[in-house]
C-alpha cells in the first residue's frame, strides 16, 4: 500500500515537470516553438488522462482501504448521565422587594438526567479489547451504551480516566469475540499535508467518514471549559462536528494517529470559523495508557516551576543566547520540588535524567511520564556553566488547582493588606529595565482586599514604604511587621517603566 501511495506521489511530480525544451534551426540562432502533429497532441492528452485517472484510483482505493481497515473498530457511545441545576431566577430574591412578596426560593442544587452521543474505537490492549474515547464524553455518566457498525450493542464500564489529555478507556461488558480492533499508528510521524479521515458519529449520524489533511501539528489550545489547556493537538480540516468526540483520526494507511476532541467554530468576536479541528495525538494516550487500565488514573510527576520556550523576546527579556535549545525557567513556585533543589528565574533546563529538552514541550513530557517520589538528575545552564539538581518529584496539581496556582508552601514574605511579595532577582530587573535588585516584587493580591482597592498588581515593584527604602524581603517584613492594625502607608511603586505612589489601609 505505501508503495502505491509513492508511486502515485511519484506520477505527480513527473507529471508537473513535464516540461520540453527543443533546439530548432532558426535564422541568427533563435529559439523556436515546434508545432506538434494534432493526432501526437491527442495522444499525448489521452496518456496525461489515463495517467491522471490512474493516480485518482489509487488515491481513492488508498482512502478506501485505510476506512476499510479502521472504521469497523469505530464505535457509537451513548450516555446518559446527570447534572446540577439551581434555581435561575434565585439572584433576583437577593433583592429585599423580591423576597418581601415572593418569599425566599429554594436554592438547593436540582440534579436533572442529561443524554450525550460521542464516538470511540477498539483497540486490543493485552488479552482484552478496550474502547479510547474522552473523558469528556462520559464525564458525570450513569450508564454508557457502545454499539458497533453491526448494529450489536454493549453495556461499557469506565476502565480509567485522564481529565489533563482528556481521555477514557472503557470496557465492554460480554463477549467481544467479533469485534475489530483498530491499528495504533506513530503520531509522531505525522506530517502536514498528510491525507487523514476522520470516523464517527457527528451530530448522530452514525458511521460518518470525512477527509482532510493535517494542517497544523503541536498545537497549544485553552480548553473550551477554560480550565486547563491542550497540548501538541494535531490540527486537521478534516469536517468535525459535535459526536465525533472521541472518534479516530487515521492515516492512509488506516492507522489510528489521533482522537478527535474539540473543534474550533468562532473567535470571541463572532466570528465564524471551519475547517479548525483538533485531535490528541495517540502518542500522548499511548504514554498514560498502560497506567489508566491497571490503576483508573494518571499520577504525573511535578517539578514546581514556569518555563517558556527560548523566543528572540524571551532570549533579548533575560540576556540568553537565542541560540539556545532547551526551556528557560520564568518562576519557581514556593514550597515544590524545583525550589527545595535550588532552581533559580533565569536557569535554562537542557536534559532531564538521559532525555534532551529541546523545548517546553519535551520538560512537560519527560516530567509527566515519571511518577511521584522519583529523584531525577536535571542539568541546567546558569549564567552559561552547567549545574545538575536532582528535585524529587511531587505529584502533579489538578487542572482546577492549577488555575491559581501559587505553589504547594506560602511565600515566605509575610502578607500585608492582601500583597505577598518575592525578593527582586537580577533576571526581572532586566526584564524591567531597573538597574538594581533593591525592592520586592508583588507576587499576588488577594480578591477583595485594601492592595487590590488600592490598584496594586502582581509584578508591581514596590520600593519604598512610607518613603523608605525597601531593598529586600527581609526589609518588607520588618517594615510591616512594626505597622498598627489600621495603619495607612503610602508604596513607592515601579510599573510599566513608570515611578508611582498608593496609599492604602491594612
Amino acid at each position: 500500500m505505501r508503495k502505491i501511495l509513492w508511486t502515485a506521489l511519484t506520477l505527480v511530480v513527473l507529471l508537473g515537470a513535464s516540461l520540453t525544451f527543443v533546439w530548432l534551426d532558426g535564422q541568427e540562432g533563435e529559439l523556436a516553438l515546434a508545432t506538434l502533429p494534432v493526432h501526437a497532441q491527442t495522444e499525448s492528452s489521452d496518456q496525461a488522462a489515463d495517467v491522471q485517472q490512474q493516480i485518482t484510483d489509487s488515491g481513492q482505493s488508498a482512502i478506501k482501504n485505510a476506512i476499510a481497515l479502521a472504521g469497523p473498530a469505530v464505535v457509537r457511545i451513548d450516555v446518559t448521565g446527570t447534572a446540577s441545576t439551581t434555581n435561575p431566577f434565585s439572584e433576583m430574591f437577593d433583592d429585599p422587594f423580591f423576597r418581601r412578596f415572593f418569599g425566599t426560593p429554594d436554592e438547593e442544587e436540582q440534579e436533572r438526567t442529561t443524554q450525550s452521543l460521542g464516538s470511540g474505537v477498539v483497540i486490543a490492549h493485552g488479552d482484552e479489547k478496550l474502547v479510547i474515547t474522552n473523558n469528556h464524553v462520559i464525564e458525570n455518566a450513569t450508564t454508557i451504551d457502545v454499539t458497533d457498525i453491526e448494529g450489536n450493542s454493549w453495556e461499557a464500564e469506565v476502565v480509567g480516566t485522564d481529565a489533563v489529555i482528556d481521555v477514557a478507556i472503557l470496557r465492554l461488558l460480554g463477549d467481544t469475540s467479533s469485534l475489530p480492533t483498530a491499528i495504533l499508528g506513530d503520531s509522531d510521524l505525522a506530517e502536514i499535508g498528510d491525507w487523514v479521515i476522520a470516523i464517527g458519529n457527528p451530530l448522530g449520524l452514525s458511521y460518518t467518514v470525512t477527509l482532510g489533511i493535517v494542517s497544523a501539528l503541536d498545537r497549544d489550545i485553552d480548553k473550551p471549559t477554560g480550565v486547563g489547556r491542550f497540548d501538541n493537538l494535531i490540527q486537521t480540516d478534516a469536517a468535525i462536528n459535535p459526536g465525533n468526540s472521541g472518534g479516530p483520526l487515521v492515516n492512509a494507511f488506516g492507522e489510528v494517529i489521533g482522537i478527535n476532541t474539540v473543534i474550533a467554530r468562532g473567535t470571541t468576536s463572532g466570528v465564524a470559523i471551519e475547517g479548525i479541528n483538533f485531535a490528541i495525538a495517540i502518542n500522548a494516550i499511548n504514554d498514560v495508557l498502560d497506567q489508566l487500565v491497571e490503576t483508573g488514573t494518571v499520577t504525573r510527576g511535578w517539578l514546581g516551576l514556569q518555563h517558556t520556550d527560548i523566543t528572540p523576546d524571551v532570549a533579548e527579556a533575560y540576556e540568553v543566547d537565542p541560540n539556545l535549545t532547551g526551556t528557560l525557567v520564568v518562576r519557581v513556585f514556593p514550597g515544590d520540588p524545583a525550589a527545595t533543589a535550588g532552581f533559580q528565574e533565569g536557569d535554562i533546563i537542557v536534559q532531564v535524567g538521559e532525555a534532551t529538552i529541546e523545548d517546553s514541550d519535551d520538560l512537560n513530557r519527560e516530567i509527566g511520564l515519571l511518577s511521584a517520589g522519583t529523584t531525577v538528575d536535571i542539568i541546567v545552564l546558569r549564567a552559561g556553566e552547567s549545574v545538575t539538581l536532582s528535585p524529587t518529584l511531587g505529584t502533579r496539581p489538578s487542572e482546577a488547582e492549577l488555575l491559581n496556582y501559587q505553589g504547594s508552601a506560602p511565600p515566605s514574605a509575610e502578607e500585608f493588606a492582601g500583597i505577598t511579595v518575592k525578593p527582586l532577582t537580577q533576571v526581572v530587573a532586566n526584564q524591567l529595565g531597573l538597574n538594581s535588585t533593591d525592592g520586592v516584587v508583588i507576587m499576588s493580591v488577594a480578591p477583595g482586599s485594601a492592595a487590590e482597592t488600592a490598584g496594586l498588581s502582581e509584578g508591581d515593584v514596590i520600593l519604598e514604604i512610607d518613603h523608605e527604602g525597601v531593598s529586600s524581603v527581609e526589609d518588607w517584613e520588618t517594615a510591616v511587621s512594626a505597622l498598627g492594625e489600621d495603619a495607612e502607608v503610602t508604596l513607592t511603586i515601579f510599573r510599566a517603566g513608570t515611578l508611582s505612589f498608593v496609599t492604602l489601609n491594612e
